[in-house]
């Protein structure tokens, strides 16, 4: 059957939010994909989605913004300010990895250069599961190297760190320890749900590998871009290179605007789970894969103006319309992460320092502020491994 091309962006719109539609985009990476909770659909997907949820609160991340973020931030930037060197996509997957791993459950207990270096490649090529539908290369030897990082992940990363949750669940419930005392994560509320939610255990392992990959796989890609379009516009437009020091809504609202031009995926998959009629009238079966071309959709005119296309921090919207588009999805697979990586959109004149500002804006500006600019002499490089458009490299100089 052929597939089934969205592009307009109020149809993107009405068809992700359909229900009888599932979740087809990561289906070639079955291997590390198949029962996690972005693979999951109706009844399945929302009582795993409401144990989940608990951790993904706004509370948590305003927390972790202001007391351990900056923390680590300035811990993973001081080596390169010694250096006067950085690559921006290395750097992002070192700062963001620490993130995720606190709120999927994944603990490091020698946080030595060795043991995180082996966490970073085991994150990189659990990143080819994610891409697996748009690779380029050889799908079977990149499985065979996938199965070899999850059975590494799971020995040496995985069991240690649901034992010692196990453990400190057991001296909870005996009244040794107070609730403050359990780490706030996705593994412990997995596992203090099992009694009415029980998982298989590599299903288990496999969720909080995709949680590890999920909030650090996108936001890396996320900040180099947004990174490099606010590079190229402050050159262009130096009245504005102060206002991303200086206002942290300015800065969020920059980047939103690059992830609407850059959605982590290009193109959301879908396929019906029973024969329908599409929001533009199309009949489907679920032998049609609906393909919603988020890149063409985010770039709509007739909603983001004449110049949809580019990136202008100053974009005005129509009334309810979001900032970054449809990069997050909507409906029943709306990205968990979505105040991780965004924050939360200021409602009512509410100040900065009372909300989320998402992790990508909390990175930007300590590479602004340390003044980093592209590399001349390296320019970045786009990875050609997949037909996503994210960067493999992107060094750059810095000046403290």
């Amino acid at each position: 059957m052929p597939t089934i091309v969205i592009s307009s962006y109020q149809q993107a719109k009405d068809t992700l939010r359909l229900s009888d539609l599932r979740q087809a985009l990561y289906d070639e990476g079955a291997i590390l994909m198949e029962k996690v909770l972005v693979n999951l659909h109706a009844q399945e997907h929302r009582t795993r989605r409401n144990v989940e949820i608990k951790v993904f609160r706004r509370d948590f991340f305003h927390w972790y913004e202001t007391h351990v973020f900056p923390a680590t931030l300035k811990q993973t930037l001081q080596p390169h300010l010694a250096t006067g060197k950085a690559d921006l996509v290395d750097f992002g997957f070192r700062v963001l990895m620490n993130l995720t791993a606190d709120f999927s459950g994944v603990d490091r207990p020698l946080k030595s250069a060795e043991e995180t270096a082996r966490l970073l490649r085991i994150l990189r090529t659990f990143g080819k599961a994610a891409t697996l539908g748009q690779a380029l290369g050889d799908r079977e030897a990149i499985r065979e190297e996938i199965r070899q990082a999850l059975a590494e992940f799971d020995a040496d990363f995985f069991q240690p760190s649901m034992q010692r949750r196990r453990t400190l669940l057991d001296q909870h419930r005996r009244g040794e320890i107070d609730e403050k005392d359990l780490p706030r994560d996705v593994l412990l509320e997995l596992l203090r749900n099992e009694p009415e939610t029980p998982l298989p255990g590599d299903v288990l392992m496999k969720e909080i590998g995709f949680f590890l990959l999920a909030g650090a796989f996108t936001s890396i890609h996320t900040l180099t871009h947004a990174m490099h379009e606010i590079f190229s516009w402050r050159q262009d437009h130096p009245a504005d290179a102060q206002r991303y020091i200086d206002d942290p809504l300015f800065l969020q609202k920059a980047i939103h605007e690059s992830m609407r031009l850059h959605p982590s995926s290009p193109t959301a998959g879908r396929r019906p789970v029973c024969p329908m009629q599409l929001p533009g009238g199309e009949q489907v079966t679920p032998d049609n894969l609906i393909s919603v071309d988020l890149m063409a959709a985010n770039r709509d005119s007739t909603v983001f103006g004449a110049d949809a296309a580019h990136y202008n921090p100053h974009r005005q919207l129509p009334s309810g319309e979001s900032p970054y588009g449809l990069s997050f999805g909507l409906g029943m697979h709306a990205c968990i992460g979505l105040n991780l990586a965004a924050g939360v959109l200021p409602r009512g004149g509410s100040p900065a320092q009372e909300r989320p500002l998402g992790a990508v804006t909390l990175i930007a500006p300590a590479r602004l502020c340390a003044g980093a600019r592209p590399d001349p002499e390296q320019p970045g490089v786009v990875d050609r491994s997949t037909i996503r458009n994210n960067w493999s490299s992107y060094p750059l100089l810095i000046h403290g």
